[in-house]
This record gives structure tokens, sequence and C-alpha cells, in this order.
């Protein structure tokens, strides 16, 4: 538990997701959200709710292998940040709002059109 009470810190609720992302746990990933969450990277349009944040995390580990590996995290009030990479030179960072130990909202920025052409995947125009 965090310092500040019964819930997790912003930073433990990342590292718990860094963890969950690399195993490709959808079910742990989904588990860190508020049932009305938005999940919104940059490049795709948001997934709002739990269910759909669960739907796209699975879709997504059945496509592709895909590995964050932490250069920085940042705790700032209810926001834990984080720069990462990925094995094929990708980099990027999210933005995690944490309220009573549940993701309500997280941003992410990286190169789509970088990520298309390292894993394979067709660009759409």
């Amino acid at each position: 538990m965090s310092k500040g009470g019964d819930f997790m810190s912003p930073r433990e609720i990342l590292e718990k997701f860094i963890r969950a992302f690399n195993e490709e746990d959808a079910e742990s990933l989904t588990e860190l959200y508020a049932e009305d969450a938005i999940n919104h990277q940059v490049a795709l349009e948001p997934v709002v709710g739990k269910a759909a944040i669960r739907g796209m995390f699975e879709a997504s580990f059945n496509e592709i292998r895909m590995v964050c590996i932490v250069e920085n995290i940042f705790e700032d009030g209810e926001w834990a940040i984080m720069e990462w990479r990925d094995p094929l030179g990708l980099r990027g960072c999210g933005f995690f709002h944490v309220i009573n130990g549940k993701i309500v909202f997280q941003r992410g920025y990286w190169d789509r059109l970088t990520f298309l052409k390292q894993h394979g995947l067709p660009i759409e125009v």
C-alpha cells in the first residue's frame, strides 16, 4: 500500500501495469483501471470503459509481441509518467492519472508509422 493511505500510489500502479503488460496479462492490466476509464493512445481513437480497454489489450497481444522497457518513471500527485522504449527501438511516453488506486485516464505518445513498419503490419493511408 502507498504511504498516502489504503491505495497504491500512481507509481506503484504504473509498476504493476508494466509487469502485466510485459507478461501480456490483459486481465491483470484491466483490473488496474476504473470502470469508466479512458485509454487514449494519441495515434488511435480513445478507448472508453474497462471492458473496451480489456478488449484492446487482448487484441493487441494476439496480434504481436510488445515489450515495454522503462527508461524513466516520474510521479507527481495523482499522475505517474513514464518514458519507454521497446527492443526494436520505438520510443514513447505514457501519462497515467490515478485516483483511489485506479487508472482513470491514460494517454500515450508514440510513432504509429514506425510501429507498423517494425512489426510488418499494414500501413493504412
